[in-house]
């Protein structure tokens, strides 16, 4: 009976789930109006004013009237779709180098040991606890004399994809995925005379599914949004990625608030898309380790 009632408590996150009468029902979609409000109000707003003419810098509306693709023109004309292209660059580029660096690192973190190993795993770690800010000029260094190769990366979309092809996040993720595979999968293949290739190609990647798409929603989220990297790489507008031509757009007198709100649309769906086309390798990703536990 004690459990009984603890479970009808957990129902909803407040616990009113089981109460009964109008005045519960009332306060639960009170609340479910503010949550709505709260979360999805600012987004509502963005997607109906970048196609409504927006007169007053002050006011946005939620209720469409006038619809129109003008704000969309405007921004095309001033060289939208060249910075969204840049970025659909650096992001794909970026992404795919570092699932790469991160499912091969992980293989040698989880399977193999050597000397060091632990040393290795708190300098990726210690990587997450240095802000941007203060890696902002000795990367700049590095990408204008990129060491043995002494390249400059310095304007070049190189420069933006190369930095983000290792991140600490992916390579700890997949290292604690691939720690939980049996062991007895890879040695039943190595009877078989698969190599260490072919049982890494064959085997572990496959079951590796769930957490490359939780690397690869968050990695898509972290290349797409960056603004430090491309500043410090961009010399001239031509290279600007869309974040940080938003910052120029929003700069820039002659343009109005609903191009620049067009623009921020367009610098919104593709993280909203990847999150869609990646949510069940995500959604599974996640729980994999609740379920495992």
């Amino acid at each position: 009976m004690g459990r009984r009632n603890v479970g009808a408590r957990l129902d909803t996150a407040l616990g009113w789930g089981a109460a009964p009468g109008p005045v519960a029902f009332a306060a639960r979609v009170l609340l479910y109006l503010v949550l709505v409000a709260v979360f999805a109000g600012p987004l509502i707003a963005l997607l109906v004013s970048a196609f409504t003419p927006v007169t007053d810098p002050t006011r946005l509306t939620l209720i469409p009237r006038g619809l129109t693709l003008d704000n969309f023109a405007a921004a095309v004309d001033r060289d939208v779709l060249t910075y969204l292209a840049n970025s659909f660059i650096v992001v794909g580029g970026g992404l795919l180098l570092q699932i790469l660096v991160s499912v091969s690192a992980a293989y040698a973190l989880a399977r193999k040991r050597f000397p060091g190993m632990q040393l290795v795993l708190l300098l990726i770690l210690s990587t997450l606890m240095l802000p941007e800010e203060i890696l902002a000029i000795p990367l700049s260094l590095v990408l204008a004399d990129v060491p043995v190769l002494h390249v400059n990366l310095i304007g070049t979309l190189a420069g933006m994809i190369i930095p983000v092809g290792a991140w600490a996040f992916s390579i700890l993720v997949m290292t604690e995925f691939m720690k939980e595979i049996p062991v007895e999968l890879e040695e039943a293949a190595r009877l078989d005379g698969a190599g260490d290739l072919r049982i890494f190609w064959s085997v572990v990647l496959p079951l590796c599914r769930p957490a490359l798409g939780v690397i690869g929603i968050f990695g898509f989220t972290m290349i797409w949004d960056q603004y430090m990297l491309p500043l410090l790489v961009a010399d001239d507008a031509a290279k600007f990625t869309l974040p940080l031509a938003l910052r120029t757009l929003r700069s820039d007198d002659q343009v109005g608030l609903g191009v620049l709100l067009a623009a921020a649309l367009l610098a919104l769906l593709p993280s909203v898309l990847a999150f869609l086309a990646m949510q069940r390798q995500f959604m599974r990703g996640l729980t994999s380790g609740a379920i495992k536990g």
